[in-house]
């Protein structure tokens, strides 16, 4: 092959790699997906609209709401009863996440979920939690807390120092 021949392909490759690079960044999933769809639960929830924190839910939802404490949710049906009777014991939510993490189809993340009860109380739950992820719709949700944390501040007891500092952070 003579130099000309090669010059005359060269237009052609530096058209083309732009190109593919761009289409192989499209076909990439959104940097921070699983996040921004897990904010959007967050937000549903902040409104206590269950109907909408319920379409973001796969219908096989395995939902650990307190992992290793109490047996998981099962089914949107179980969701649904579950998000009702917990609306009932909270005025208003301040939900938050500090830092989050995504591998595939699974999003880990680290947050608390603050809330003041129906009875005025504070309650902040220090959690962590992994959202599992068939297609856009939750499938799998483990939550990890400490609920001895939880059934104090129930009984009107003040936050602990050591939830003090956890909940004390910027949020995403």
């Amino acid at each position: 092959m003579d130099r000309r021949t090669i010059l005359a392909g060269v237009p052609a490759m530096i058209t083309a790699a732009p190109l593919a690079a761009a289409t192989a960044a499209s076909a990439a999933p959104a940097p921070d997906r699983r996040l921004n769809q897990f904010k959007a639960v967050i937000a549903d929830w902040k409104r206590q609209d269950i109907d909408a924190v319920l379409a973001r839910l796969h219908d096989d939802i395995v939902w650990h709401f307190a992992a290793a404490v109490v047996p998981p949710l099962r089914g949107k049906a179980a969701a649904r009863a579950f998000l009702e009777k917990f609306s009932q014991e909270v005025a208003e939510v301040r939900w938050r996440l500090f830092h989050a993490a995504e591998q595939g189809d699974r999003l880990f993340v680290e947050g608390v979920d603050e809330f003041v009860r129906a009875d005025g109380r504070k309650v902040a739950v220090p959690y962590a939690g992994i959202m599992e992820f068939d297609g856009d719709l939750i499938i799998g949700w483990r939550d990890y807390i400490d609920r001895s944390v939880i059934e104090a501040m129930r009984r009107g007891e003040p936050y602990p120092p050591q939830v003090v500092e956890l909940i004390d952070r910027e949020a995403l």
